[in-house]
């Protein structure tokens, strides 16, 4: 039934956005964190990697997230030579985590989950309608 393949392909996305909305969430979270020891890192930026899924039984393709990856990114540095984890030179690092783009991937996600909440509400009020017109 395409209705139901609809409303299963639109869940999918619904996961798979609010995983990644959940790794972002935990991204800014973490923005301004840094390592505890001298030398040490700080937090890295994680990175949602998605793919396509075939559901054999019935024979349609989803999204979900696959797995999360670490940013390669450098770390930045500001001079601190107070904080604890400071170098010999007195820098600290901080982690390689843009708030500014993270509030953007966070934004595009909620739009994203946004559209397949709509798929599924607008499924469900064509099934709503047809069963009331069959009624009549």
């Amino acid at each position: 039934m395409d209705i139901l393949k609809s409303i299963m392909v639109a869940a999918s996305g619904l996961k798979a956005q609010s995983g990644r909305m959940r790794v972002i969430a935990e991204n800014l979270a973490n923005a301004d964190s840094t390592a505890t020891r001298p030398g040490g890192d700080p937090y890295q930026r994680k990175i949602p990697v998605f793919r396509t899924a075939l559901d054999r039984e019935l024979g349609l393709r989803t999204v979900e997230m696959s797995r999360i990856t670490r940013d390669r990114s450098d770390f930045g540095v500001r001079l601190e030579p107070g904080h604890p984890a400071a170098d010999e030179n007195g820098y600290v690092k901080t982690p390689n985590v843009n708030a500014l783009v993270e509030s953007m991937d966070m934004r595009e996600a909620q739009r994203s989950y946004e559209a397949n909440l709509n798929v599924i509400s607008a499924t469900r009020r064509m099934v709503m309608r047809t069963l009331e017109i069959l009624r009549a």
